[in-house]
């Protein structure tokens, strides 16, 4: 039986997302061959995606989905059913193309491509980026800035960790606000772990899949006991244990593979242990800039209270602002 403890950190709202893209577009297996080949290969994403989203029905939960642009042109049905259904849309750049291969004014163009997509598709304003496999690092935090001038609120693209493709070991692995020499824009990083003098991810992706169930929910409540919330991560096709399989290394396969058929057993799992809301839901002082920049006639509920203060030790209020102005 949980403690009193572990109920309170079940019934916090944590923060549930999926970055929406196909099998063969993954980064660990990319080559030019296969780019070329994009729109020739059999496309699961609209079918895996959706079957995500019924899973979250039968849980009465809510994620946000960050939509690659190059799929929501080829599946705009699928992004107006997620967002009809209640889910946060956000943007995962256009192509896929990860931020250290692009220049600034491509990184830029990619991402008000993708944006104006999604905001074509669902009639709303998009708030949130994430990069291709978490790729703003140490080397490419010149995409921030590009990200508040295109109208970006928060991003979760920077993965406080150490591995050999992604992460900035040392940043902060709270929810917290980063400023640019244009502005201000929160980051929203992975969960992880403080194990020791490393940094363990437990966010999701092949630690998800990896990990015994078990082992990740105390991994889980551990991260979760310390006040902040969860922000927890998959991709469709984590659910589809039939894809077909791609050529690449042995290192490349093992995590792409690796307990597939296990996923959707998991997932249902997590959202029976912890509440989860959108990005945009989960961190209060998100909540209230996005709602007052959708809304800049409105009042957002709660926001005068004195004690919303967010990570950083700034009202509400004084947030929207600063970031509003």
């Amino acid at each position: 039986m949980a403690s009193g403890q572990e109920r309170l950190v079940m019934r916090r709202r944590h923060a549930l997302s999926f970055d929406v893209e196909e099998h063969f577009q993954v980064s660990a297996f990319w080559c030019h061959a296969r780019r070329q080949q994009w729109d020739q290969l059999e496309s699961r994403v609209e079918q895996n995606t959706l079957r995500l989203a019924e899973i979250l029905a039968r849980f009465d939960t809510k994620a946000t989905f960050f939509v690659l642009g190059w799929v929501a042109e080829r599946h705009p049905g699928l992004v107006k059913a997620l967002a009809n259904q209640g889910h946060e849309i956000a943007s995962h750049g256009y192509g896929h193309e990860l931020v250290a291969n692009q220049t600034d004014n491509e990184f830029r163009e990619d991402v008000r491509r993708s944006r104006r997509i999604l905001e074509d598709l669902t009639g709303r304003m998009v708030f949130g980026y994430r990069a291709p496999s978490f790729s703003i690092t140490a080397r490419t935090q010149w995409a921030l800035p590009i990200l508040v001038e295109e109208g970006y609120l928060y991003d979760s693209s920077i993965f406080p960790v150490r591995h050999d493709r992604y992460g900035m070991p040392g940043a902060s692995p709270w929810c917290h606000i980063r400023s640019t020499e244009v502005g201000d824009i929160w980051e929203v990083p992975p969960s992880t772990l403080k194990v020791g003098p490393l940094r363990v991810p437990v966010a999701g992706g092949g630690y998800f899949r990896l990990y015994p169930y078990g082992l990740l929910r105390r991994f889980l409540h551990r991260v979760a006991s310390q006040g902040h919330p969860l922000i927890m991560y998959l991709h469709p096709w984590e659910v589809d244990p039939e894809q077909p399989r791609m050529a690449g290394s042995l290192v490349s396969r093992f995590r792409h593979y690796v307990n597939l058929d296990k996923t959707e057993a998991r997932l249902c799992r997590l959202v029976t242990d912890f509440k989860f809301v959108p990005i945009q839901q989960a961190v209060e002082e998100i909540r209230v800039v996005c709602a007052m920049k959708a809304d800049p006639g409105g009042v957002a509920e709660n926001v005068c209270k004195p004690e919303n203060v967010d990570l950083c030790g700034m009202t509400g209020v004084a947030l929207s602002n600063r970031l509003l102005t």
